[in-house]
């Protein structure tokens, strides 16, 4: 992270096109400190923001027009950068790219071909892992790896195979020829046979550099605050919440409860209060604990296992809000009145006893009138919260709602694996009223704790959401006006409500879900941020995330601000203690949970491939979900998506209008976005998380 300092070297050298000398520099900017002058140039080396050239002088990367970005994948004759600062892709020869390979952080010159935009590597100002995972192969005697990403040519492996065979997943290490023309590898380790999910979860979080495992120093540390349990000491100061009827709903299988609700009838309208683990109560600034959340950013969740971002002793232990148990929380107290409008809150540190451990399906029942004598028995306690609770939410939705809340179509998927790990079920993962409740409730307290900070101008992480690129909604627009949708009001910085019209159009149509993913793609992506930008999707000038500690460290984070601020400390001396650690937990949070995300996403699609390995040759009907050039993406009903490849298309005539169909001119048949369609199960390949469809009908 550059200091202050450097900041105002790398502005003042942006008005030079060109090299400029070193000790000029030294001259115009008044420097006194020769060698901390060099320091800070070394520092803006390394974050590729300059490029020392000869004669001592150094050149101003965004002066001179350069690109900063990464490598992403390599083939045989070309590579592919994206820019830092988002932008088409470049294509960079082999010719051009000085043994950079994918993961290299580089600065690159542009030029035009007739292929397009072209890049040329300047320098690489950061190497990047040369590990990379796939699976073995053997093609004329020698044995190959197909990596599973970045890498678009299979890698013969070299020097050391470690023993794998073909069809293993394993790790290894990249390299260049001494000619510096061929990519090969060596095996590094082995992870079992490549066509079993739970092998594939295995390589992928070790190839998006996941940390999985704890110290000693962090483990003890969790257990040791786990076995004391909550002290007098602990207590002493905090409100005794005690008595309310405080309750948690989560699912059946959650074992890190970190939110719990109390709701209540006021003169006014509703008190709602929301209760959070009090994580930074244990895990202290800088701590071992705290430095190993950091380095891991939030939770990863899978289908066979969670990777926390805490120890067990602390996310599902201490910290866990458990039913008839004294712990301690972090708490909102947010007042409203009958129409939704927030008419007061407060924070406060608190002692809590869950009455009910709430399970969502349980809610629901109670809630649609099904449940059970057993289940209404048991939430007997909260059976009142629950009911006034109910009526808060359909108040503060229907405010949301006024307020011009994008409401997406999003769709999860559940997994059922059996005791060998394996993918045996899978259907979309239900959402009932009592999990839209709680989402709404959570959404509350994270407006009141942006708020909060916001006015006491302390230094904060904020959840953001920026407004849509124009060019990307432009695309949206081209394929709505092929499915007959009126768009027109995306045209020219629309709001949010604007955006949610449009969905409001397809709701309960065959393409309302294509609709909604071609939104949300078009959106910018929500990330955390040090400045207050705002939050589109929600409508919102304010927002964070407060309500999970134990599964987000951006949340931990906050809860240690507020809690200074609570406890008296001056605005002044938070902002020196925690201004600068504000950016880089804005940072690295923003960058984990794209690992995270990544890594879910990729295990997911190996586990729907187990799954609908089982179904080869069987038929199913699905939507169209999406076109490309060489083919189009077919969704099933129990959320698996395959790909329908243009080569297996009846008749060889088809042509594609490079947004959402493919037209037959012979036969005047179409293939459409949102069209259903009746597809065989062609192959379904795990180690890449790719199931193949064709077509089977012919109307």
């Amino acid at each position: 992270m550059l200091t202050e300092q450097q900041i105002y070297i790398r502005d003042c050298l942006k008005e030079f096109v060109k090299p400029v000398r070193i000790e000029r520099l030294i001259k115009d900017l008044g420097v006194t400190d020769r060698t901390q002058f060099v320091r800070d140039l070394n520092a803006l080396e390394a974050d590729g923001d300059i490029i020392f050239s000869k004669k001592d002088s150094v050149l101003s990367v965004d002066g001179a027009g350069l690109i900063k970005g990464e490598i992403v994948s390599a083939s045989r004759n070309y590579s592919f950068l994206t820019p830092e600062g988002g932008g088409e892709d470049l294509y960079i020869p082999n010719e051009y790219c000085c043994d950079a390979l994918p993961g290299d952080k580089v600065i690159v010159s542009r030029y035009l071909e007739e292929k397009g935009p072209c890049g040329r590597v300047r320098m690489v100002y950061r190497r990047g892992s040369r590990l990379v995972v796939g699976t073995v192969s053997r093609y004329r005697g020698k044995l190959e790896l197909h990596a599973d990403a970045a890498y678009r040519v299979p890698l013969e492996i070299v020097k050391n195979a470690a023993g794998a065979e073909e069809g293993d997943k394993v790790q290894a290490k990249v390299s260049l020829t001494k000619k510096g023309n061929d990519m090969v590898c060596s095996v590094l380790k082995i992870y079992g046979e490549s066509e079993c999910a739970r092998v594939c979860a295995d390589a992928i979080i070790d190839a998006l550099g996941i940390p999985h495992e704890f110290s000693d120093t962090v483990k003890s540390s969790a257990e040791e605050i786990n076995a004391r349990g909550v002290t007098e000491e602990d207590m002493a100061g905090r409100e005794d919440l005690r008595g309310m009827n405080i309750f948690t709903i989560d699912g059946a299988d959650a074992k890190d409860l970190d939110d719990a609700i109390c709701v209540r009838r006021t003169e006014q309208g509703f008190e709602l209060s929301v209760h959070i683990a009090d994580v930074s109560h244990y895990v202290r600034d800088e701590s071992p604990l705290d430095l190993s959340a950091l380095e891991r950013g939030t939770s990863v969740y899978f289908a066979d296992r969670v990777i926390p971002m805490y120890p067990e002793a602390i996310s599902n232990g201490i910290c866990s809000l458990n039913a008839h148990t004294d712990k301690l929380a972090f708490s909102a107290f947010l007042q409203f009145d009958r129409d939704g409008n927030l008419l007061d809150y407060r924070f406060a540190k608190t002692v809590i006893d869950s009455k009910v451990r709430g399970v969502y399906s349980e809610v629901n029942a109670i809630l649609d009138g099904t449940a059970s004598e057993e289940i209404l028995e048991k939430y007997a306690p909260v059976r009142e919260v629950i009911d006034d609770a109910r009526e808060l939410y359909h108040i503060l939705q229907a405010s949301a709602d006024r307020r011009g809340t994008v409401h997406f179509t999003s769709t999860e998927s559940l997994f059922t694996l059996d005791e060998n790990g394996v993918c045996i079920g899978l259907r979309e993962r239900d959402t009932g009223e009592a999990q839209e409740m709680i989402e709404q409730f959570m959404i509350a307290a994270n407006i009141a704790a942006a708020m909060l900070a916001r006015r006491a101008q302390l230094p904060f992480v904020y959840r953001v959401h920026e407004s849509p690129n124009p060019e990307a909604l432009d695309r949206v627009a081209q394929l709505f006006r092929v499915l007959g949708i009126d768009s027109t009001c995306l045209k020219q910085n629309p709001s949010p409500a604007d955006v949610d019209s449009v969905l409001a159009q397809v709701k309960g149509q065959p393409y309302e879900e294509v609709v909604s993913n071609a939104l949300l793609r078009a959106m910018a992506k929500a990330r955390y941020d040090y400045n207050p930008l705002g939050h589109f999707g929600l409508a919102l000038a304010d927002y964070c995330h407060f309500t999970s500690p134990i599964r987000r460290y951006a949340d931990t984070f906050i809860h240690r601000v507020l809690s200074a601020y609570l406890g008296g400390m001056s605005q002044a001396e938070i902002v020196r203690r925690f201004d600068g650690k504000a950016t880089q937990a804005a940072d690295l949070s923003s960058q984990y949970e794209v690992r995270a995300v990544t890594a879910e996403r990729r295990t997911e699609d190996c586990y729907m491939a187990e799954y609908m390995s089982r179904f080869v040759g069987e038929e199913f009907e699905g939507t169209i979900s999406s076109v490309l050039e060489r083919g189009f993406f077919v969704r099933l009903a129990n959320s698996a998506e395959g790909f329908v490849p243009y080569e297996d298309f009846p008749g060889d005539d088809f042509e594609y209008d490079g947004i959402a169909t493919f037209r037959s001119p012979s036969t005047r048949r179409t293939f459409r976005v949102g069209d259903r369609v009746r597809v065989q199960v062609a192959a379904a390949k795990i180690a890449t998380g790719k199931v193949t469809l064709r077509l089977t009908d012919e109307k």
